[in-house]
């Protein structure tokens, strides 16, 4: 098992914003008519510069279709989504494609690594699509955090589950984006190789003033997080600071007794 990085300190860089994501009024809706599903009911919440924030709910309760509309994946119904000072709702494709390429890094389930590259090429890869050459100091970084050194030339296949998230995270954070979007990002993961990309997804936080916002069902990983937002159907329903998995469950078990799941904020 990894150190707990909990005691390392925070490098946010100065002057960066307080606020690295928001949403007001945020709301999706599938379908039409008697037929329509509200997946997020008019949420407003902000998200921290340089902070690692977890957000759970029960199956449903929107978790996921919040990530995608403050990552721009997918288009709201109605309702302000921004990414620091920019707008992001309301944004037509290539203007998406740009921002998520040049400000977003994402982190899935899924560590989607090309098989034919070694893992030095994968994290490097989303830099040569857009024609930018690497920041060989960032690049050297971002190694040496995430314990990567010996497994540069290393493909795929010829890597552990955890190895290749840990890879999948040095490409999310090569372009140095503004936020990292981490969905479900153990899921596939045994528990010990989930604890190794968690404890990293976090001192990239605490050592490179990354800004993370993570969707998760395990409490064990979220009480990673300096921050849990909980969601019930479609709406914000808690907020933990400074989580461990017993306060976390116990926010869950507060959920699911609530007749009116949105009444009241778990601290």
């Amino acid at each position: 098992m990894p150190p707990d990085p909990r005691s390392l300190p925070t490098t946010v860089p100065t002057g960066a914003p307080t606020t690295a994501v928001r949403a007001r009024g945020l709301t999706k809706v599938y379908g039409t008519g008697e037929a329509a599903v509200v997946a997020l009911d008019r949420v407003d919440v902000d998200f921290a510069s340089g902070a690692f924030t977890a957000i759970m709910g029960p199956s449903g309760s929107g978790k996921s279709t919040l990530m995608h509309l403050l990552a721009g994946l997918d288009s709201a119904t109605s309702g302000h989504a921004h990414l620091g000072a920019t707008e992001i709702t309301g944004m037509d494709d290539r203007a998406l494609t740009r921002l998520r390429r040049d400000r977003v890094g994402f982190v899935f389930q899924s560590f989607n690594l090309l098989p034919m590259f070694t893992a030095e090429q994968n994290v490097v890869l989303p830099l040569d699509l857009a024609n930018r050459t690497p920041d060989r100091g960032w690049f050297e970084t971002l190694v040496d955090t995430l314990g990567l050194r010996d497994r540069l030339t290393h493909r795929p296949a010829e890597l552990s589950g955890g190895q290749q998230q840990r890879v999948a995270i040095a490409r999310a954070l090569i372009g140095r984006p503004e936020v990292v979007f981490a969905d479900e990002p153990t899921g596939n993961l045994d528990s010990r190789a989930g604890a190794q990309v968690l404890s990293f997804l976090r001192r990239s936080v605490r050592e490179l003033g990354t800004t993370v916002i993570m969707v998760t069902h395990d409490p064990s990983a979220a009480a990673y997080a300096d921050r849990v937002v909980l969601l019930a159907d479609g709406r914000i329903a808690g907020d933990i600071s400074d989580p461990t998995p017993e306060s976390v469950l116990a926010g869950l078990d507060a959920l699911r007794s609530l007749d009116e799941p949105t009444a009241t904020a778990v601290r």
